[in-house]
């Protein structure tokens, strides 16, 4: 992790923290979901940037800080198949008996690109959502977008 990504990941949890005292935000490994346990020291650790959790729901946030937020693939845009790849492998080995109850946000700084990531999808049961967030903005602008992320978690509360 560079130190940008680092200064992100610290940002947003101070931030979510005093604005949403509820979910406690930190970091944590997250073990593989694997039969053969002895096997498990040839597997590289999974470190989150930011957990989130309510009562039934975890909310794993993985903060990215790079000059290009999509890639360029025969002229067609797309997400950067390494980040997607990495908050799916989270989220599923959190979420070992497949309840849904676990969803996963890649939250992008915005760069000067025309196209930046803004979708929520259902993969494999899980919400992965790719999200950016405009530091340039005015505080109150930065702390509605950090906000929203946190609607499905508020949403778990009143379940």
């Amino acid at each position: 992790m560079n130190i940008c990504t680092a200064s992100m990941r610290d940002s947003c949890c101070h931030i979510i923290n005093g604005t949403i005292p509820d979910f406690s935000p930190k970091y944590a490994f997250i073990d593989w979901d694997i039969d053969d346990e002895a096997r498990t020291s040839y597997l590289p650790r999974m470190k989150t940037d930011i957990i989130l959790q309510s009562d039934t729901r975890r909310l794993v946030i993985e903060t990215k800080y790079y000059g290009k937020t999509m890639r360029t693939n025969y002229d067609r845009q797309m997400f950067i198949s390494g980040h997607l790849y990495q908050i799916y492998a989270y989220v599923k080995n959190i979420d070992k008996k497949t309840t849904g109850n676990v969803a996963g946000v890649l939250l992008y700084a915005k760069t000067d690109e025309t196209i930046t990531p803004d979708d929520d999808l259902n993969i494999g049961g899980n919400r992965i959502s790719l999200k950016t967030l405009d530091l340039n903005r005015e505080w109150k602008g930065i702390k509605g977008q950090l906000d929203s992320l946190c609607e499905w978690l508020n949403l778990a509360k009143g379940t």
